[in-house]
């Protein structure tokens, strides 16, 4: 038997690193549209759920086209699929930017959701099949990492670049993303991101395989729960809330801010402890953590407090929230490869978990908004926490994903 290799000693591949890279100009550029995207949706003089749609609808278009982006990248291959996808993103962005009614701003929002689940797709099934599995809980804390330092800058940036007005955000993000699809295309054009052919064919794990593991249920409910509460909710409803507490074009970038600081503040535990002592443990304090947090939020808004502790408190709480996302995205993501495997072709699998994400991110916003336009903030938010929490009883009963050979053992 050989002697077991040290996770410290197996390095990320430079593929990873490249798509790390791409991955934090994309997410600064998701972060400058972020926090102006109600407000600029309620300028064409809609309600809250009619903002709440808009978010709504780039997940729709997302998980519509999810299995046609899988067939996609089993015939195109990653890097063109990748490519292609950042570009239809830009040119929906751009659009999005010179809409001149609400209804042309939900199309074009929406069609963005197209590109957007091409390059996300063919990244996570790289992310998945280059990660060595005995550091797939780091390499995964790296790749949330580069998505949580743009989330950082991003809504700083756009809270500040909207002051220029609501449709400049817009525009900057899709040059971003000219410039991401630029360092994909010119620093992978001599790499081969297709698996290297072998004397047969990859082996495919069938949906129907993975959904006969618990942990592959259990993912599947936390993606959906997390991407109702943490993508959907959280970015749809927190810049409202924000601007209920002190209307200013900067708060609600403030507030979102804080939530990424948190994740930020967290990834390194997770990368130490996911690999070490597994997934599940992180996976069900993160929940129980993220949904607490959402669930107080609304409490902002009741009682006498002054405008500075209220936005002191949603910030405190935006922060807790953002460490309980840090602890569950990269987790969840390690197990779902976990199940997977690095030697598996898992597109069906993966594009199920990415649709239950998408499902979760466009029922939130809109049943969520709906509450917040007849009862208030204060109860949307709490059934909001309460969704967030339906992953912990199902991962309680759970296994554990992290293997011996996971843990360098052969």
């Amino acid at each position: 038997m050989n002697e077991p290799t040290p996770r410290e000693t197996v390095r990320i591949p430079s593929e990873i690193w490249i798509l790390t890279g791409a991955a934090l100009v994309i997410a600064v550029g998701y972060g400058l549209v972020a926090p102006v995207l109600p407000s600029y949706a309620r300028s064409f003089d809609v309600g809250v759920m009619g903002a709440t749609i808009i978010v709504s609808a780039f997940a729709f278009f997302r998980l519509a086209f999810a299995p046609v982006g899988g067939v996609l990248l089993e015939r195109l291959g990653e890097r063109p699929v990748y490519i292609s996808g950042l570009l239809v993103v830009a040119v929906s962005s751009l659009a999005s930017g010179l809409a001149q009614t609400y209804w042309q701003l939900l199309i074009f929002r929406g069609l963005g959701g197209v590109g957007s689940v091409m390059f996300t797709i063919s990244a996570m099934a790289l992310v998945v099949r280059l990660a060595p599995p005995g550091i797939r809980g780091r390499v995964s804390s790296v790749w949330g990492a580069s998505f949580l330092i743009g989330s950082m800058v991003g809504p700083l940036l756009g809270g500040l670049v909207a002051g220029w007005g609501m449709r400049v955000p817009f525009f900057a993000y899709a040059a971003l993303l000219v410039v991401a699809a630029l360092v994909v295309g010119i620093a992978l054009s001599g790499a081969r991101l297709r698996p290297t052919p072998t004397k047969g064919s990859q082996e495919v794990m069938s949906l129907s395989e993975a959904w006969s593991n618990p942990a592959y249920r259990a993912a599947i409910v936390s993606s959906a729960a997390n991407g109702w509460a943490n993508m959907g909710v959280r970015n749809a409803i927190i810049p409202l809330l924000a601007a209920a507490v002190l209307d200013r074009t900067w708060t609600a970038g403030l507030v979102l801010a804080a939530g990424a600081v948190g994740t930020a503040a967290m990834l390194p535990v997770t990368a130490r402890l996911a690999d070490r002592i597994g997934r599940r443990p992180l996976l069900l304090v993160g929940q129980l953590v993220a949904g607490v947090s959402l669930a107080l939020m609304g409490l902002v808004l009741v009682g006498e407090l002054s405008t500075p502790v209220a936005l002191g408190v949603l910030m405190l709480l935006s922060f807790v929230g953002g460490a309980g996302g840090g602890l569950v995205g990269p987790a969840l993501q390690a197990a779902v490869g976990d199940i997977i495997g690095s030697e598996r072709n898992g597109g069906r699998v993966l594009s199920t978990y990415q649709m239950a994400a998408d499902g979760g991110v466009i029922l939130g916003p809109i049943l969520i908004g709906a509450v917040a336009d007849r009862c208030g903030f204060p109860l949307a938010l709490a059934l909001s926490g309460a969704v967030a929490l339906v992953g912990v009883p199902v991962w309680w009963r759970a296994p554990e994903t992290l293997r011996e050979e996971a843990m360098g053992h052969r």
